[in-house]
């Protein structure tokens, strides 16, 4: 009977051990998407593009999948996602993706992110933009988990926190680019300049503008801003720029706010030259603008889809397969972050079993070491700041394409 009695013990064990691992399946390694996304939004313990097994480091990040700025966050994830399954392809190190809608808003940026320290997140691309990143970055010093954001360009982002970095350029940096790429190609004599003063982002730009345009020796004939409650009407700002003989005006912003100025300008026929930033990469894919108002446009990023580079070309080309449309520099900044995490991971002989904690240590000195080439840049490096350093390009847009100003 005791003998019976075990035999029927060992069965019954036997099954639900059979029954708890019939219960998962193998991640998705896939990208497969609605309207060009890759990888729907996944429950926080699967992730949006796995490795199988627990082998794999596991990114999370957070960004805008949905609402006006998800142009910026779609096209992270995309990007990121394209790098994570070429290098899992690869069978060395492997990478689990994880990516959180934060809407653009701080709020939700924390609770977002919340989620994927649930998850098990063990590296951090922080977040795509920069009010949601200066929410969500003093967590990851806290948590000691590395962050490498590919977007979000504000100082604050950075400062004080020893273990979060930026693959793009800080705020300050751009105005100060901006001013010089103006003043060396002779682009403008007087310059009108429209920025949004409740942005982080626009405002960091602006203010080291207004700065460095003393010192090159441009005319600013007209300065004036906006916010979200008046992001709608720049018929103010225009009449402004154009009864002051403004010939190129610098718009400090992102798509949105920058494509409608684009538009009210062409219908008074104001038609100056116009000079932006990399958040203005992604202008031509707003839904219900016309392309043709961007014509002429200027921009500095730090990826040029048009480059003959191969393997900005072979990026481009992938993108394309999968989501139907170029890259903007959002995507290519996030599929140099995951190829970055590779490098230093690989240099310092990390492994998947170890802790957040463990990981940022070894990232904190890679990253302040190292020397990197990506798409969006050869040769960068990063200060103990976590500030990046690489050229930046200076595209103008033609026939819907961009190409290289010079």
């Amino acid at each position: 009977m005791k003998k019976f009695c075990s035999i029927l013990l060992a069965l019954a064990l036997v099954l639900s051990l059979a029954a708890c691992g019939g219960s998962g399946g193998s991640s998705d390694s896939g990208s497969s998407g609605n309207s060009g996304n890759s990888g729907t939004s996944a429950p926080a313990d699967s992730g949006n593009g796995s490795a199988s097994g627990g082998a794999a480091f596991k990114i999370g990040g957070t960004g805008p999948l949905t609402g006006g700025a998800s142009i910026y966050g779609i096209a992270v994830r995309n990007g990121a996602q394209i790098a994570v399954d070429e290098i899992n392809a690869m069978g060395g190190i492997q990478f689990e993706l994880n990516y959180e809608d934060d809407t653009h808003d701080a709020e939700k940026a924390v609770n977002a992110y919340n989620a994927l320290k649930s998850w098990g997140m063990q590296l951090s691309m922080s977040s795509v933009t920069s009010t949601p990143a200066e929410a969500t970055s003093p967590m990851n010093f806290e948590d000691r988990i590395f962050g490498l954001t590919p977007s979000a360009s504000s100082v604050a982002t950075t400062q004080g926190k020893d273990n979060v970095f930026q693959m793009c350029f800080i705020d300050p940096a751009q105005g100060t680019m901006a001013a010089h790429s103006i003043a060396n190609n002779n682009l403008g004599t007087k310059i009108a300049v429209i920025w949004k003063n409740d942005d982080v982002y626009s405002v960091g730009i602006y203010e080291t503008f207004m700065e460095e345009v003393k010192n090159v020796g441009l005319e600013v004939v007209s300065d004036t801003n906006f916010n979200d409650a008046t992001s709608t009407d720049f018929s103010v700002q225009i009449a402004d720029a154009q009864s002051k003989g403004a010939d190129l005006v610098f718009l400090p912003m992102y798509y949105q706010p920058a494509s409608q100025i684009l538009a009210q300008a062409a219908s008074v026929g104001y038609a100056p030259k116009w000079f932006g930033v990399d958040g203005m990469d992604g202008i031509l894919t707003i839904e219900g603008f016309d392309p043709a108002m961007a014509e002429g446009v200027m921009l500095q990023t730090p990826f040029n889809a048009s480059s003959d580079d191969a393997a900005t070309k072979a990026f481009v080309e992938e993108y394309q397969n999968r989501f139907g449309e170029v890259p903007n520099q959002f995507a290519a900044n996030a599929y140099d972050c995951v190829y970055a995490y590779k490098q230093a991971l690989e240099n310092a002989g990390a492994s998947p079993d170890m802790s957040a904690e463990e990981l940022c240590t070894m990232m904190i000195e890679q990253f302040t070491t190292m020397t990197f080439d990506g798409i969006t840049g050869h040769g960068a490096t990063w200060s103990t700041g976590g500030a990046v350093s690489k050229e930046p390009t200076v595209v103008v847009i033609e026939n819907g394409v961009y190409v290289g100003l010079n």
